[in-house]
Protein backbone atom coordinates (compact mmCIF):
# COMPACT_ATOMS: atom_id res chain seq x y z
CA UNK A 1 0.00 0.00 0.00
CA UNK A 2 1.38 3.39 -1.02
CA UNK A 3 2.02 6.02 1.64
CA UNK A 4 1.40 9.57 0.46
CA UNK A 5 3.96 11.03 2.86
CA UNK A 6 6.71 9.33 0.83
CA UNK A 7 6.42 12.04 -1.81
CA UNK A 8 4.39 10.12 -4.38
CA UNK A 9 1.65 12.70 -4.79
CA UNK A 10 2.03 12.96 -8.55
CA UNK A 11 1.76 9.19 -8.99
CA UNK A 12 -1.25 9.07 -6.66
CA UNK A 13 -2.91 11.81 -8.72
CA UNK A 14 -2.27 9.90 -11.94
CA UNK A 15 -3.79 6.73 -10.48
CA UNK A 16 -6.85 8.57 -9.17
CA UNK A 17 -7.34 10.41 -12.45
CA UNK A 18 -6.85 7.53 -14.88
CA UNK A 19 -7.40 4.40 -12.79
CA UNK A 20 -10.31 1.98 -12.64
CA UNK A 21 -12.59 2.29 -9.61
CA UNK A 22 -14.02 -0.68 -7.72
CA UNK A 23 -16.47 -0.17 -4.87
CA UNK A 24 -15.45 -1.69 -1.54
CA UNK A 25 -18.04 -0.33 0.88
CA UNK A 26 -20.07 2.64 2.01
CA UNK A 27 -19.43 5.05 4.87
CA UNK A 28 -22.78 5.25 6.65
CA UNK A 29 -22.02 8.13 9.01
CA UNK A 30 -22.90 11.41 7.30
CA UNK A 31 -25.61 13.03 5.23
CA UNK A 32 -24.13 12.39 1.79
CA UNK A 33 -23.31 9.16 -0.03
CA UNK A 34 -19.63 8.34 0.46
CA UNK A 35 -17.81 5.18 -0.60
CA UNK A 36 -14.52 3.44 0.06
CA UNK A 37 -13.06 2.30 -3.24
CA UNK A 38 -9.90 0.87 -4.75
CA UNK A 39 -8.38 2.54 -7.79
CA UNK A 40 -6.05 0.57 -10.08
CA UNK A 41 -3.79 1.78 -12.87
CA UNK A 42 -0.97 -0.26 -14.42
CA UNK A 43 -1.19 -2.86 -11.64
CA UNK A 44 -0.77 -0.17 -8.95
CA UNK A 45 -3.72 -0.10 -6.53
CA UNK A 46 -4.57 2.45 -3.86
CA UNK A 47 -7.58 3.04 -1.63
CA UNK A 48 -9.63 6.19 -2.01
CA UNK A 49 -12.83 7.89 -0.87
CA UNK A 50 -15.40 8.54 -3.59
CA UNK A 51 -18.12 11.17 -3.13
CA UNK A 52 -20.52 11.28 -6.09
CA UNK A 53 -22.15 14.63 -6.75
CA UNK A 54 -25.58 13.12 -7.23
CA UNK A 55 -25.37 11.57 -3.75
CA UNK A 56 -25.27 14.98 -2.06
CA UNK A 57 -28.22 16.08 0.05
CA UNK A 58 -29.57 19.45 -1.17
CA UNK A 59 -28.65 22.46 0.97
CA UNK A 60 -30.35 25.85 1.10
CA UNK A 61 -27.11 27.84 1.04
CA UNK A 62 -24.81 25.88 -1.28
CA UNK A 63 -25.48 25.25 -4.98
CA UNK A 64 -26.88 21.84 -5.86
CA UNK A 65 -24.33 19.09 -6.51
CA UNK A 66 -21.36 21.39 -5.91
CA UNK A 67 -19.81 19.81 -2.81
CA UNK A 68 -17.53 17.34 -4.58
CA UNK A 69 -15.98 20.17 -6.58
CA UNK A 70 -15.33 22.06 -3.33
CA UNK A 71 -13.48 19.01 -2.03
CA UNK A 72 -11.16 19.26 -5.03
CA UNK A 73 -10.81 23.04 -4.65
CA UNK A 74 -9.66 22.59 -1.04
CA UNK A 75 -6.89 20.27 -2.22
CA UNK A 76 -5.87 22.77 -4.88
CA UNK A 77 -5.64 25.55 -2.28
CA UNK A 78 -3.63 23.35 0.10
CA UNK A 79 -1.16 22.57 -2.67
CA UNK A 80 -0.93 26.21 -3.80
CA UNK A 81 -0.07 27.24 -0.24
CA UNK A 82 2.59 24.51 -0.08
CA UNK A 83 1.23 23.18 3.22
CA UNK A 84 0.32 19.62 2.15
CA UNK A 85 -2.70 19.42 4.43
CA UNK A 86 -5.29 17.73 2.20
CA UNK A 87 -4.82 14.26 0.68
CA UNK A 88 -4.61 14.18 -3.11
CA UNK A 89 -8.12 14.84 -4.44
CA UNK A 90 -9.31 14.85 -8.04
CA UNK A 91 -12.59 15.30 -9.86
CA UNK A 92 -13.56 12.00 -11.45
CA UNK A 93 -15.92 12.52 -14.38
CA UNK A 94 -16.93 8.88 -14.78
CA UNK A 95 -17.24 7.19 -11.41
CA UNK A 96 -19.59 4.29 -10.55
CA UNK A 97 -22.32 6.83 -9.76
CA UNK A 98 -21.21 9.60 -12.09
CA UNK A 99 -19.06 12.65 -11.44
CA UNK A 100 -17.59 13.01 -7.97
CA UNK A 101 -14.51 13.71 -5.92
CA UNK A 102 -11.93 10.98 -5.42
CA UNK A 103 -9.53 11.39 -2.49
CA UNK A 104 -6.56 9.28 -1.45
CA UNK A 105 -7.49 7.35 1.70
CA UNK A 106 -5.34 8.08 4.75
CA UNK A 107 -4.73 5.16 7.09
CA UNK A 108 -5.51 6.43 10.57
CA UNK A 109 -6.97 5.60 13.97
CA UNK A 110 -10.61 6.81 13.87
CA UNK A 111 -10.64 7.14 17.66
CA UNK A 112 -7.86 9.74 17.52
CA UNK A 113 -9.25 13.22 16.88
CA UNK A 114 -8.96 16.86 17.92
CA UNK A 115 -10.64 16.35 21.31
CA UNK A 116 -8.04 13.84 22.49
CA UNK A 117 -4.93 15.26 20.79
CA UNK A 118 -1.86 15.69 22.96
CA UNK A 119 -0.04 19.03 23.21
CA UNK A 120 2.36 18.15 20.39
CA UNK A 121 -0.48 17.51 17.96
CA UNK A 122 -2.42 20.58 19.07
CA UNK A 123 0.67 22.68 18.37
CA UNK A 124 0.55 21.53 14.72
CA UNK A 125 -2.89 23.03 14.15
CA UNK A 126 -1.99 26.66 13.42
CA UNK A 127 -1.70 26.01 9.65
CA UNK A 128 -5.01 24.16 9.88
CA UNK A 129 -6.70 27.15 11.52
CA UNK A 130 -5.34 29.53 8.86
CA UNK A 131 -6.39 27.15 6.09
CA UNK A 132 -9.95 26.98 7.44
CA UNK A 133 -10.13 30.77 7.73
CA UNK A 134 -8.97 31.05 4.14
CA UNK A 135 -11.40 28.53 2.62
CA UNK A 136 -14.23 29.63 4.93
CA UNK A 137 -14.81 26.12 6.27
CA UNK A 138 -18.35 25.81 7.59
CA UNK A 139 -17.83 22.35 9.07
CA UNK A 140 -14.43 21.70 10.70
CA UNK A 141 -15.38 18.91 13.07
CA UNK A 142 -12.83 17.31 15.37
CA UNK A 143 -13.10 14.06 13.44
CA UNK A 144 -12.18 15.78 10.17
CA UNK A 145 -8.56 16.08 11.37
CA UNK A 146 -6.71 12.79 10.86
CA UNK A 147 -3.30 11.66 12.11
CA UNK A 148 -1.33 9.06 10.18
CA UNK A 149 1.28 6.62 11.50
CA UNK A 150 4.00 9.27 11.17
CA UNK A 151 1.96 11.73 13.30
CA UNK A 152 1.30 13.91 10.27
CA UNK A 153 -1.93 15.93 10.26
CA UNK A 154 -4.37 15.46 7.35
CA UNK A 155 -7.62 17.31 6.70
CA UNK A 156 -10.73 15.82 5.10
CA UNK A 157 -14.37 16.71 4.36
CA UNK A 158 -14.32 20.10 2.63
CA UNK A 159 -17.66 20.07 0.87
CA UNK A 160 -18.97 23.01 2.91
CA UNK A 161 -16.29 25.53 2.02
CA UNK A 162 -15.69 28.58 -0.18
CA UNK A 163 -19.06 30.27 0.36
CA UNK A 164 -18.85 34.01 -0.36
CA UNK A 165 -20.66 34.77 2.92
CA UNK A 166 -18.83 34.32 6.23
CA UNK A 167 -19.68 30.84 7.51
CA UNK A 168 -16.62 29.65 9.43
CA UNK A 169 -17.63 26.96 11.93
CA UNK A 170 -14.75 25.11 13.55
CA UNK A 171 -13.68 23.43 16.78
CA UNK A 172 -10.25 25.09 16.50
CA UNK A 173 -10.40 28.44 18.29
CA UNK A 174 -7.32 27.66 20.41
CA UNK A 175 -5.23 30.46 18.93
CA UNK A 176 -7.69 33.37 19.11
CA UNK A 177 -5.83 36.66 19.44
CA UNK A 178 -2.41 35.14 18.73
CA UNK A 179 -0.30 36.35 15.80
CA UNK A 180 -0.25 34.19 12.68
CA UNK A 181 3.27 32.70 12.51
CA UNK A 182 5.51 34.42 9.98
CA UNK A 183 6.38 31.08 8.37
CA UNK A 184 2.79 30.89 7.13
CA UNK A 185 2.88 34.33 5.51
CA UNK A 186 5.03 33.15 2.62
CA UNK A 187 2.39 30.64 1.54
CA UNK A 188 -0.37 33.23 1.80
CA UNK A 189 1.59 35.83 -0.15
CA UNK A 190 2.40 33.35 -2.90
CA UNK A 191 -1.21 32.22 -3.00
CA UNK A 192 -2.50 35.80 -3.41
CA UNK A 193 0.02 36.54 -6.16
CA UNK A 194 -0.91 33.41 -8.10
CA UNK A 195 -4.62 34.24 -7.90
CA UNK A 196 -4.11 37.84 -9.02
CA UNK A 197 -2.15 36.74 -12.05
CA UNK A 198 -5.20 34.73 -13.17
CA UNK A 199 -2.91 31.94 -14.32
CA UNK A 200 -3.12 28.18 -13.87
CA UNK A 201 -4.27 28.30 -10.24
CA UNK A 202 -7.03 30.80 -11.01
CA UNK A 203 -8.25 28.67 -13.92
CA UNK A 204 -8.23 25.45 -11.88
CA UNK A 205 -10.26 27.04 -9.08
CA UNK A 206 -12.61 28.82 -11.50
CA UNK A 207 -13.58 25.41 -12.87
CA UNK A 208 -14.59 24.29 -9.36
CA UNK A 209 -16.18 27.30 -7.61
CA UNK A 210 -17.96 30.37 -8.98
CA UNK A 211 -16.42 33.79 -9.57
CA UNK A 212 -18.04 35.39 -6.51
CA UNK A 213 -16.59 32.65 -4.31
CA UNK A 214 -13.21 33.00 -5.97
CA UNK A 215 -13.16 36.76 -5.38
CA UNK A 216 -14.18 36.21 -1.74
CA UNK A 217 -11.33 33.70 -1.37
CA UNK A 218 -8.81 36.28 -2.52
CA UNK A 219 -10.26 38.93 -0.19
CA UNK A 220 -10.04 36.55 2.78
CA UNK A 221 -6.37 35.85 2.01
CA UNK A 222 -5.62 39.57 1.86
CA UNK A 223 -7.56 40.18 5.08
CA UNK A 224 -5.61 37.46 6.91
CA UNK A 225 -2.33 39.09 5.97
CA UNK A 226 -3.58 42.56 6.88
CA UNK A 227 -4.91 41.49 10.30
CA UNK A 228 -1.96 39.24 11.08
CA UNK A 229 -3.65 37.39 13.93
CA UNK A 230 -6.16 34.65 14.59
CA UNK A 231 -9.71 35.95 15.17
CA UNK A 232 -11.95 35.21 18.12
CA UNK A 233 -15.21 33.27 17.64
CA UNK A 234 -18.03 35.47 16.32
CA UNK A 235 -20.81 36.32 18.75
CA UNK A 236 -23.54 37.05 16.19
CA UNK A 237 -23.81 33.55 14.71
CA UNK A 238 -22.94 29.92 15.44
CA UNK A 239 -19.17 29.45 15.46
CA UNK A 240 -18.95 25.71 16.16
CA UNK A 241 -20.03 22.74 14.00
CA UNK A 242 -22.66 20.26 15.11
CA UNK A 243 -21.95 17.59 16.03
CA UNK A 244 -18.45 18.66 17.10
CA UNK A 245 -16.84 15.30 16.25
Amino acid sequence: MMNESEGKDSLVEEILTDGEIKLQGQFVMGNNYTFLVTVTRNKETIQAVYKPSRGEQPLYDFPKESLSRREVAAYQVSEALGWNLVPVTVLKNEGPFGEGSLQFFIEHDPDKHYFNFNDDLLAKLKPVAVFDLLINNADRKGGHILVDAQEKIWLIDHGLCFHEEEKLRTVIWDFAGEPIPTELWEGLNKFISNLKEEGALFKRLAALINLQELNALQLRAEHLLAEGCFPSPPTDRRAFPFPPV
